[in-house]
C-alpha cells in the first residue's frame, strides 16, 4: 500500500474513510452516492465504519482498529508514511469523544502532510467530483517547512 515517491498520487487514490457513530449512517449514504467513484479506488477506515460502508455498499474497506482502539492513530502512521492521499472524516462536532486526542493528532498529521480531508458530504463530494482524483496528482511536500 505504501507508495515509492510519497509526494505523488496515483490514479488509484488511497482513500481513509471515518465516521463517527452519530454520522455512521451519512457516511454510508455518501458512500452509497459514490459508489461508482469509490469501486475505483483504494479504501480503508477505523473497524466499525469500515465493516458497515462494506456490509451495505459491497465495497471492499481494509479495517484499521476501531478509532477508540487506536485505528485513528493507524491511519495517522499510513498517512506519515504517504500510504494514504485523501481522508474523508464525518466527525460529530457536537459531542466530546473519549479519544478526542487522537481525532486532533489526526487532523493535525493531514494538514502537516497536505492531504485533502473532508469533515461533511458537501467537501467530501467537491473532492471526490474533482478531476485531480482521476489523474496523477504532485502533492506539495510542506512538510520541510516544520523541521527543526
Amino acid at each position: 500500500m505504501e507508495s515509492q515517491n510519497n509526494n505523488v498520487f496515483e490514479v488509484q487514490k488511497r482513500i481513509a474513510l471515518i465516521a463517527h457513530d452519530h454520522k455512521k449512517s451519512e457516511m454510508i449514504q455518501w458512500c452509497t452516492d459514490n459508489i461508482q467513484t469509490l469501486r475505483t479506488h483504494f479504501l480503508c477506515g477505523t473497524g466499525t465504519t469500515a465493516g458497515l460502508i462494506a456490509e451495505h455498499t459491497s465495497l471492499p474497506v481494509f479495517a484499521y482498529k476501531s478509532g477508540p482502539l487506536g485505528g485513528d492513530q493507524q491511519i495517522g502512521a499510513k498517512i506519515t508514511e504517504g500510504a494514504i492521499d485523501c481522508l474523508i472524516f464525518f466527525f460529530d462536532a457536537l459531542e466530546a469523544q473519549p479519544h478526542d486526542p487522537d481525532i486532533k493528532a489526526l487532523m493535525r498529521i493531514a494538514a502537516l502532510y497536505n492531504i485533502p480531508v473532508a469533515f461533511n458530504s458537501a467537501t467530501a463530494d467537491f473532492i471526490i467530483s474533482s478531476p485531480l482524483m482521476n489523474q496523477v496528482y504532485h502533492r506539495r511536500d510542506n512538510t520541510g517547512v516544520y523541521k527543526r
